[in-house]
């Protein structure tokens, strides 16, 4: 009976997201795809958790992209891919405590606010420099400053990113979480930082939760705990990000076209997400649903990674991969020196 009610109270969250769309015979055949392929994808991603279920996903679907006809796939592929997208964002809310994030205190709050400018700032300027799409740049600063591919997943529908700049600015962003999760205990040892000022360097320099918790629990417990609260308290910098995006991105388009909406334009599955993680914080609904709803939204993470892999042009993701990943180097490279000078500065190391 708890697992009808918990698959009720989903189908009820998601629908408003997804719409009558997904009620359309021809998106039915992708969206079973991309679900069949998310499958393994997810439980790889549970056991090989340096990598995760999202990139496993991507992968999937790149490659069974390149022996499929997309024509009767394409319709559910791209549905996946984007309205499954949304709706997956307003899940993992329900995994969000604001208690928890309040209690980090001000010194974290003040760290998060010179990374993320570092990131931002970096990623315009070298993206200009380097010739790059703006919406590539973004999606890897967005990426490299807050957490990763969710990040990333929260912030393309916003800007309407495509599935090839999706999958270039995950594929970076993933390149450099596995290498922080080896890089970041061995410099931390050499500096000498304690378990505290190691938990914050992680916790406000590395991209992925996965890959947060891998480095701080391989530095030492009281650096895991710390560095996943920090975590945390960063990953809810998705919330005024997108808004900035959003706004920023409806006044470019109201400046070129009179029938310009905002309504129609404005993410409102990241207020689903606000309102989720308030639901959780006030403890409104019991631990165990809250869980799983937070997990489907992980899993549906998975799927809509998939369906961008389905979706991806594997030639135009190689010829971006190398200026993404000298960008991405240069935005993680920013963000790591950061984190060390402000604490530093502040007295904490």
């Amino acid at each position: 009976m708890p697992n009808l009610l918990y698959l009720t109270l989903l189908l009820l969250i998601i629908f408003p997201v997804v719409g009558r769309s997904v009620f359309d015979r021809k998106a039915w055949p992708g969206i079973l795809l991309c679900f069949a392929l998310a499958t393994p994808a997810w439980y790889l991603g549970q056991n090989f958790k340096i990598v995760g279920g999202p990139v496993f996903g991507i992968l999937f679907g790149i490659l069974m992209a390149l022996f499929l006809h997309q024509g009767p796939y394409c319709t559910g592929t791209r549905l996946t891919s984007r309205k499954l997208l949304q709706a997956a964002i307003v899940l993992l809310g329900f995994e969000m405590n604001m208690r928890t994030v309040l209690q980090v205190g001000e010194q974290s709050l003040m760290i998060m606010l010179f990374t993320l400018s570092a990131a931002f700032l970096t990623a315009y300027f070298v993206s200009k420099a380097l010739r790059m799409e703006s919406k590539v740049a973004t999606l890897i600063g967005v990426g490299t400053a807050i957490c990763g591919g969710s990040a990333i997943a929260a912030t393309a529908p916003v800007i309407d990113a495509d599935m090839d700049q999706v999958a270039t600015s995950i594929s970076t962003i993933f390149m450099f979480n596995v290498m922080a999760v080896f890089i970041f205990p061995a410099v931390g040892h050499l500096l000498g930082l304690t378990d505290m000022g190691f938990g914050m360097w992680a916790g406000t320099a590395i991209n992925d939760t996965s890959s947060v918790v891998a480095a701080g629990w391989a530095y030492s417990p009281i650096a895991g705990q710390f560095a996943t609260i920090v975590k945390l308290t960063r990953t809810l910098a998705i919330i005024p990000i997108t808004f900035f995006l959003a706004l920023y991105t409806t006044r470019k388009q109201k400046a070129g076209d009179s029938s310009f909406n905002l309504l129609a334009i404005f993410p409102w599955f990241i207020l689903g997400f606000v309102a989720a993680a308030v639901v959780n914080s006030l403890g409104i609904i019991p631990t165990a649903m809250a869980s799983f709803l937070g997990r489907s939204g992980k899993f549906f993470i998975v799927a809509a990674m998939t369906g961008i892999g389905l979706n991806t042009n594997i030639g135009s993701l190689m010829a971006n991969s190398r200026k993404s990943i000298l960008l991405g180097a240069i935005c993680w490279f920013a963000v790591a020196v950061t984190s060390l000078v402000v604490q530093y500065v502040m007295g904490m190391l």
